[in-house]
Order: structure tokens, then C-alpha cells, then sequence
């Protein structure tokens, strides 16, 4: 039985210095490229930083995914968060500093009517918790994670019912 137990504790001893010795490998990184985005309308971009890409993250998941699951909008399927749909909003929704703007004071689609009441926003902070901490760092990463989708799942982002 001494054996035994021995053998258990070099063979557990073993495979635990082989792991610690296998290099980590981190969630996946994103490089320059990808991470840039468009500012604002004018062709100004900017690099989110791997903070900003997690917080983003997180954020969107916090304050936006519970309607927004993978880049489709569950209240109006017709309209999503895919770079396309983005585009043809107006006024357009296709860089962060628009985005931001629709965080603030959301719009319908054709930017005519607020939509304040309806849809989350900070100028809604009364009726949506959610909105009231928000900073507007914090805009700017959950617009910053809705521009970097698309080029990190390509298709999938709003891509609707068939990927989600």
C-alpha cells in the first residue's frame, strides 16, 4: 500500500510540474489592427487598448445584452448592431463618437423621433438603473466593443436568429 500511494503522489507531482511548465495561454489577443476603430465621422480612428476591449465587454453584456444578444435586437429584429445597419442609420451609427451620441439620447432609425422612453440611454437614467453609472469613458468602451465585434466574428454579429 506504501507503494502505491508513492506512486499516486509522483505521478500527481509529475503532472503538475508539466502543467506549470505549459506556457498560459491568455484569452484571445487582439492585435493593433483589429482594435482600431472609427471615431467619428470624419475618418478619425483610434486604438481601444485591451482594458477598454474587456471593459466593453463587459459593460455591453451588463447594460446592453439582455436586448441586444450577439448584435441583434431582439425588440425589432429588423434593426441590428452589424456594421451595415450602423451605416444606414441616420444620421449614421458607424463610429463611436455616434454611438455614443445614440447612448445619450437614443433616436428610431430614421433620427426623426427620440426613443428615450423606450430604449435605455442616459437621458432615460430615471427609468433605466442601469444607465446612471455609466461614465462616459464607459460610453465609449460599450461603443468601442459593438465597432470591434464584427471584425472579431465576423458574420455571427448580428447576424440574427441563425447564429443566436
Amino acid at each position: 500500500m506504501f507503494k502505491f500511494n508513492t506512486v499516486k503522489k509522483l505521478l500527481l507531482v509529475s503532472c503538475c510540474s508539466f502543467l506549470l511548465s505549459i506556457p498560459q495561454a491568455n484569452a484571445i489577443e487582439l492585435d493593433e489592427a483589429t482594435r482600431t476603430i472609427a471615431l467619428d465621422g470624419s475618418g478619425k480612428t483610434f486604438v481601444l487598448s485591451a482594458e477598454q476591449v474587456k471593459r466593453g465587454k463587459r459593460l455591453f453584456n451588463a447594460s446592453c445584452g439582455s436586448c441586444h444578444t450577439g448584435g441583434v435586437t431582439k425588440t425589432n429584429p429588423n434593426v441590428g448592431l452589424d456594421a451595415e445597419a450602423l451605416s444606414l442609420a441616420t444620421p449614421t451609427r458607424n463610429n463611436a463618437t455616434a454611438l455614443v451620441d445614440y447612448l445619450k439620447n437614443p433616436t428610431t432609425f430614421d433620427g426623426l423621433e427620440s426613443i428615450a422612453e423606450v430604449h435605455p440611454s442616459i437621458a432615460s437614467a430615471d427609468i433605466f438603473p442601469k444607465m446612471r453609472s455609466l461614465t462616459e469613458e464607459d460610453l465609449y468602451a460599450i461603443a468601442g466593443h459593438i465597432l470591434l465585434q464584427p471584425k472579431v466574428v465576423s458574420e455571427k454579429w448580428g447576424g440574427g436568429k441563425i447564429y443566436y
